[in-house]
């Protein structure tokens, strides 16, 4: 399976497409050809989120054991769609910033799936076609803000309240993953994506049966229990079976200015 990375030096921030083999990425291009280019070593890299500029879809409360924690008693017969904008996308290790003020920021580790090949009404039978690769997601999430708007664009949609990566990994089945977040190295989420309520394959028919799907767009698929507070200091490392593990730490955001 081809681990697919979207990079950049620190010297030169041009973002450039990877394939990692062992502990170096191979420059890509959209050919899918690394062409003759010397490898570079990952610790000369920086990573950014596998996807962008795109779309990202969220789905909520796709965990029986989720709904339970937080929303006792909810239930509805089609998934739960949110949006968060691209800007909220930082790839691993980036930094996640809590504005002052913004009250409880809680981590949710999630599978996330990318879209190769764009469609409309797409059959359920051929969603997984469709996919270009998976990687991990953390859904950081305000509650205040959540419970409070209604709509969760702001509680979702922060810059940084994304982190996507470390890369793709293409060609691995999504239906029946691990998936396991830790908090400061300690393990609070613990899940299989076969708990899924709207397995992956489900999700991408909803979506395109009322919007039509494009290439390199993002799909948050949900997060199930274990979902917990952060704070400034804190660092949160979700792992998926298969793809690796996405870490970031947890730092103070400044107070934003009116233009």
């Amino acid at each position: 399976m081809m681990r697919i990375c979207r990079w950049c030096l620190a010297q030169d921030p041009t973002p450039r497409w990877g394939v990692v083999e062992d502990d170096c990425v191979w420059p890509w291009d959209e050919s899918g050809d690394t062409g003759t280019t010397q490898a570079i070593p990952l610790s000369e890299i920086v990573f950014l989120p596998p996807a962008g500029p795109c779309r990202v879809f969220g789905i909520g409360r796709n965990y029986a054991d989720h709904i339970q924690e937080l929303n006792p008693g909810w239930s509805a017969p089609e998934p739960l769609v949110f949006m968060k904008p691209d800007t909220a996308l930082v790839g691993q290790g980036a930094p996640i910033l809590l504005p002052p003020g913004i009250g409880r920021v809680d981590y949710e580790g999630e599978l996330a799936l990318v879209i190769g090949r764009g469609g409309r009404h797409i059959p359920r039978e051929q969603a997984l076609e469709h996919v270009l690769g998976l990687t991990c997601a953390n859904d950081i999430s305000a509650r205040d803000l959540q419970q409070s708007d209604g709509q969760w664009i702001r509680a979702k949609g922060h810059d940084s309240f994304c982190p996507l990566g470390p890369w793709m990994v293409k060609g691995l089945d999504p239906r029946d993953l691990a998936i396991r977040t830790f908090l400061n190295g300690r393990p609070v989420q613990e899940a299989r994506t076969s708990q899924m309520l709207h397995a992956p394959d489900a999700l991408i028919a909803f979506l395109s049966s009322f919007c039509t799907l494009q290439a390199g767009d993002v799909i948050l698929t949900g997060t199930p229990a274990g979902v917990g507070a952060i704070q400034p200091g804190d660092t949160v490392r979700v792992e998926i079976e298969g793809i690796g593990a996405l870490e970031n730490p947890v730092l103070a955001g400044e107070a934003s200015h009116a233009s």
